[in-house]
């Protein structure tokens, strides 16, 4: 096998420097944005081949990669729901590339396949997924996804005839969908790749065996592509949720009788609170932040004087909600507390029946499914020890019925967690877990994996990964603050690292480091970072303002150009979370803290390897791709600096498994190689 080549590809150099708000800033790759240029493709060819001449050579790999399809290659189960006596699944066999649609009638029945994706004969990279059922289980609405792409398909099939219909949805992003009470067509709102009027946001009616140009508008929202429209709908109404993403998202909520009424009514109109409405027999329930920042469940009602009437069913206590569920007369809602997941259990009136103990379901607990014309709900647990299960809860009688558990070769019992807590930057007490071999936790300096979050309100809980797994096996020690910036101690913690303040987050991932370091639990050469997405951002940011701190880092499907990623894909409707460089106090904040401004030539960066691929409709690849240029053009260590690109990843979990396993191989063999963990 070839050695790694000696050093990585000339990026050329092309300065663009644009003036913002009086200060000059220039970005030297811009003409890396473009993703399907011929200088582009070309420079991609070759940051994969000086990738792949030090992955393909680690020392130990092959083993590795052994491990990994030990704890990939098993049958999974996943996205359960039911309809009428029907359960409707996701189901893949140990080797299998790609999960297949399945039924059972009645929970006990067999497992029937319904949709197998292979059959298409269109590769191993076409992935489905079951969305929703009509609520007598005869029609099945499923989504195929070409790789990690966002956008997918939408086919509907008749599950007694099992046969695809000919009422096809093309390529899109489909915002809402209910199948009307007859069944005999649907209600939907599709934003369509090909549209010739992309930015209309609608809702139709669609009647089954009938051509898409006859369909019926029954509500439209204008002529937006910052608007988001989504749809509910009960056995007598429809519900037409607007949000508009300007400056603040204002939300809007119009009525519609399916008979009797021709126009919807507007109930709620260009609101800056939040509110999820739901249809619970003849009553509007709803969850809102309408003067309740950590959330609550209330029902929406008229006055005589057409005013609506808010009255609380769930009121807001110290701990955000998390999810909830109304099943039969029963409401569901989840909190994190300490963080596990609790959940309460009221009647439609809101009085408390029930408190599920956590110990009966896992550390983190995950509303998948409820069944509204019976008392079951389908729930995902998993923790740091145990992977992840599939439950089905009847909720009067408090009785867990284990549906599936994924059984992954790992010795739980070995292993264990703990919390400690420790002083971020400005004084304020963080709590993180330590997950380990029992032997690890108990003390002594070792290589450490750290990752976190820190955005969008997102609680950091215990959930099972095949990354730590292999890792932890081998006497690492992992590491999960609970940053700020997530909800774990309610909305104030999301709000205390959003936009302006994200710094906050950054803050205190780092003191995270600091702790671990001078507690002896690690050293700077024996610490690695890694995240993706919202906390590959964190990663960079991590990595660019304290590169002493860390001896590797993965940073996945990144944001990292914080002054241009609004402008790309759907990133606009961000502008909450991060702020943009149009508002000058937001480009105050984000230019002191955006990874990719942030690198400086000769800088000693640690060994980095960055991942994405051309599918990313959320996260824009062209973060990856410029972040890798400078950082190798900067770099003064002899560390690699590695971008792994792949023209099938995106931002959606749905690659193959033969796919998986080499891109965690990646992974892990850089993470042993760097930090010598031994294989």
């Amino acid at each position: 096998m070839p050695g790694m080549i000696s050093a990585p590809p000339i990026s050329p150099v092309e300065p663009v420097t644009e003036v913002l708000h009086g200060v000059p800033v220039t970005d030297p790759y811009r003409w890396l944005e473009d993703q399907n240029s011929a200088r582009t493709r070309e420079w991609i060819q070759e940051q994969i081949l000086y990738a792949r001449s030090y992955l393909d050579n680690i020392l130990g790999r092959d083993r590795i990669r052994e491990r990994i399809r030990e704890f990939l290659a098993v049958d999974t189960y996943d996205s359960l729901q039911k309809a009428g006596n029907r359960y409707f699944f996701r189901k893949r066999l140990a080797q299998q590339e790609q999960p297949c649609i399945y039924m059972r009638e009645a929970i006990d029945g067999v497992d029937e396949l319904l949709v197998d994706p292979s059959a298409r004969g269109s590769g191993k990279y076409l992935a489905v997924k079951q969305l929703r059922a009509s609520p007598d289980g005869r029609l099945l609405l499923y989504e195929l996804k070409e790789g990690g792409e966002r956008t997918g398909t939408f086919e509907i099939l008749d599950v007694d005839a099992r046969r695809a219909l000919p009422d096809v949805l093309p390529r899109g992003y489909l915002r809402g969908f209910v199948f009307a009470p007859d069944g005999k067509s649907f209600y939907y709102a599709h934003e369509a790749l090909n549209s010739k009027i992309p930015s209309h946001r609608a809702v139709y009616r669609h009647a089954l065996g009938t051509q898409f140009s006859e369909d019926e508008e029954v509500f439209s929202a204008g002529e937006s592509d910052k608007i988001r429209l989504y749809v509910i709908a009960d056995k007598t109404r429809l519900g037409f949720l607007v949000h508009k993403m300007l400056e603040k998202t204002l939300t809007s909520f119009y009525l519609k009788r399916l008979k009797g009424e021709s126009n919807p009514r507007c109930v709620l109109a260009d609101t800056e609170f939040r509110i999820g409405p739901a249809f619970v027999q003849d009553r509007i329930l709803a969850i809102t932040d309408r003067s309740a920042p950590n959330l609550r469940i209330v029902e929406l009602g008229r006055r005589e004087n057409l005013n609506v009437e808010w009255t609380d069913i769930v009121p807001e206590n110290e701990s955000r909600i998390q999810q909830w569920a109304v099943v039969a007369d029963r409401i569901l809602v989840s909190y994190i507390r300490q963080g596990e997941t609790h959940v309460s259990v009221f009647d439609l009136n809101g009085n408390k029946t029930d408190e599920w103990p956590v110990r009966a379901c896992g550390k983190t607990v995950r509303f998948i499914a409820a069944s509204p014309s019976c008392d079951e709900l389908m729930i995902e647990t998993e923790s740091f020890t145990r992977p992840l299960a599939t439950l089905v809860c009847s909720v009067r009688s408090c009785r867990f019925d284990l549906w599936a558990q994924r059984k992954i070769p790992f010795d739980s019992d070995a292993y264990a967690h703990r919390q400690v807590a420790y002083t971020s930057k400005d004084g304020t007490q963080i709590p993180m877990f330590l997950m380990g071999r029992r032997d690890v936790l108990k003390g002594g300096c070792h290589p450490v994996i750290m990752t976190s979050y820190g955005g969008y309100g997102v609680a950091m809980t215990p959930q099972f990964s095949v990354f730590v797994a292999f890792l932890v096996e081998r006497g690492c020690l992992f590491a999960l603050p609970n940053i700020r910036g997530g909800s774990e101690f309610g909305t104030e913690w999301h709000h205390a690292a959003r936009r302006r303040n994200r710094q906050t987050a950054y803050d205190d991932f780092l003191a995270a480091a600091e702790w671990l370091i001078a507690t002896g639990r690690t050293t700077a050469a024996r610490l690695a970072i890694f995240g993706g997405s919202n906390s590959g951002l964190l990663v960079g940011a991590a990595l660019t303002q304290r590169p002493d701190l860390f001896r590797a880092a993965v940073c996945m499907v990144p944001v990292l150009d914080m002054l241009r990623y609004h402008l790309f894909d759907n990133a606009h409707m961000w502008r909450e979370e991060y702020g943009t460089v149009e508002d000058p106090e937001d480009f105050a904040a984000l230019v002191r803290y955006s990874p990719y401004h942030q690198v400086h030539s000769g800088v000693a960066y640690p060994a980095t390897l960055i991942v994405s691929g051309d599918a990313d409709q959320n996260c824009n690849s062209l973060h990856a791709r410029k972040m890798a240029a400078r950082l190798q053009a900067a770099n003064s260590s002899p560390h690699p600096i590695l971008l792994d690109y792949s023209p099938f990843r995106g931002h959606s979990p749905v690659l193959p498994l033969s796919h998986r396993i080499e891109a965690l191989t990646d992974r892990i063999a850089f993470l042993c190689d760097q930090l010598q963990v031994p294989i």
